[in-house]
């Protein structure tokens, strides 16, 4: 049976899906609510589930590694997934993102050269990760810079990625799936909005 746990940790709800082996979901959001509700549409539907009051050993891990990622600290934990039940392209794309480091982005269609399929194809995906912060979807930029999408919202994006860099300052690549996936430090990022402009309203945590 799939087990529903969350926690609020300075303010911030964190949630996780998992049984006594493997994860099926993770989220965070500023409500109980929300990350309950994200956990509920991100489970296979056919499995049975049951709200816990108590951390299982697996939960308590998983929240606490959440909290270090939404921290800006990353983590090069290989977590126990769950992703049989999504389809072959939504794992090729998760296992890709996977490996965007922190303190680097990627962009959508750097993403699609590896995995194949579209930038758009890979945004569909991506708006439906089902483990946010683990696989890191906050690290999928557009091709331009801007930020591109983020279920979370724009602002939680950009606060992440400002509290994820490292003061690097050229590209690197790491090879995933058999392609070589392009990465760009965070900088890259945060210089551009500066350029633009783009004030963007950040929630304090």
């Amino acid at each position: 049976m799939i087990g529903l746990y969350t926690k609020n940790i300075d303010e911030v709800w964190f949630g996780v899906a998992c049984d006594d082996k493997e994860v099926f979901a993770a989220y965070f959001a500023f409500s109980r609510e929300k990350v309950l509700s994200s956990l509920l549409n991100a489970i296979p539907y056919n499995m049975p589930f049951q709200q816990f009051g108590e951390t299982s050993t697996l939960a308590e891990h998983v929240l606490h590694v959440l909290k270090d990622a939404y921290d800006g600290k990353g983590s090069n934990e290989t977590l126990p997934l769950s992703t049989k039940h999504l389809s072959s392209y939504a794992r090729k794309v998760i296992a890709v993102v996977s490996m965007v480091p922190l303190g680097y982005v990627t962009s959508y269609g750097s993403v699609a050269r590896v995995a194949g399929g579209s930038p758009r194809a890979v945004g569909r995906v991506m708006a439906f990760n089902p483990f946010p912060l683990i696989v890191p979807c906050h690290r999928v930029v557009s091709w331009d810079f801007t930020l591109g999408g983020y279920g979370g919202g724009l602002d939680i994006k950009l606060a992440i990625l400002k509290r994820e860099k490292q003061g690097y300052s050229v590209e690197a690549e790491a090879s995933v799936c058999g392609g070589k996936l392009r990465l760009f430090p965070v900088e890259f990022v945060l210089d551009k909005l500066e350029k633009l402009g783009r004030g963007v309203n950040i929630k304090s945590v």
